[in-house]
C-alpha cells in the first residue's frame, strides 16, 4: 500500500514540475512562456506592431497585463492604418479614439478558437453574441470552416493565423477591422 502511494506521489509530482515549465507557442511558432501577459506576447507577435503602439499610447498596456482573463481580436496592422486614415491612431488629440476602438476588440474572458467554435455550434443560425469592453456585441458565425465575427456595424472578419495564449487571456488575430470604416475614430 506505501508503494503505490509512493508512486502515486510521484506521478503528482512529476505533473506539477512539467506544468511550471508549460509553454505554448505563438503566431511565429515561438514557444511562449505562460506566464507571459497579452502585452508581452502581443510584443513577440509579428504584424501587431501599431496595435502594440495603440495600446502602448492610449494606457492599454496596464490592463492587458493585469489579471484579465481577456481575449484581444487583434487586427493586422494595415487594417488598423486605414482606420485613421491621414491620422496617426497614436496622437494624443486621438488617445481617447483609439482607446474606444482597442475595446471594440476586447471581450472579457479567455477564450480559444475551440471555445468560439463550440459556442457558434451551440448557438446555431443565429451566431454567438459577446459584448466588447466597449459594451458593443460581437457575432460570431461561420462560413464553411472559418469562423468569422462581426461587429455591430462592421464588416464580416475572419479569425486568421494562429491564437496565442497567455496567463491573462488569448490574442486571437482577425483579418481586418471589428468597425465598419466610416464609424473606426479618426476616419472620415
Amino acid at each position: 500500500m506505501s508503494r503505490m502511494l509512493i508512486r502515486g506521489a510521484l506521478i503528482v509530482g512529476a505533473i506539477a514540475v512539467a506544468a511550471c515549465g508549460r509553454s505554448d507557442i505563438d503566431d511565429s511558432g515561438s514557444a511562449q512562456p505562460a506566464e507571459a501577459s497579452l502585452a508581452s506576447v502581443l510584443e513577440r507577435n509579428p504584424g501587431h506592431a501599431r496595435l502594440e503602439a495603440m495600446i502602448e499610447s492610449t494606457g492599454l498596456t496596464e490592463a492587458l497585463a493585469a489579471t484579465g482573463p481577456y481575449t484581444l481580436f487583434a487586427p493586422p496592422d494595415d487594417a488598423l492604418a486605414t482606420a485613421g486614415g491621414d491620422a496617426d491612431m497614436t496622437d494624443d488629440a486621438l488617445k481617447a479614439q483609439a482607446a474606444q476602438l482597442l475595446r471594440a476588440h476586447i471581450v472579457p474572458g479567455a477564450l480559444t478558437r475551440a471555445d468560439i467554435a463550440a459556442a457558434v455550434d451551440r448557438a446555431g443560425g443565429e451566431g454567438a453574441k459577446m459584448r466588447t469592453m466597449a459594451d458593443a456585441v460581437l457575432t460570431f458565425t461561420r462560413d464553411g470552416e472559418r469562423l468569422v465575427v462581426r461587429g455591430p456595424d462592421g464588416p464580416a472578419v475572419a479569425l486568421s493565423g494562429d491564437e496565442a495564449l497567455a496567463r491573462n487571456g488569448v490574442i486571437q488575430p482577425v483579418s481586418g477591422l471589428l468597425l465598419a470604416p466610416s464609424t473606426a475614430p479618426g476616419a472620415g
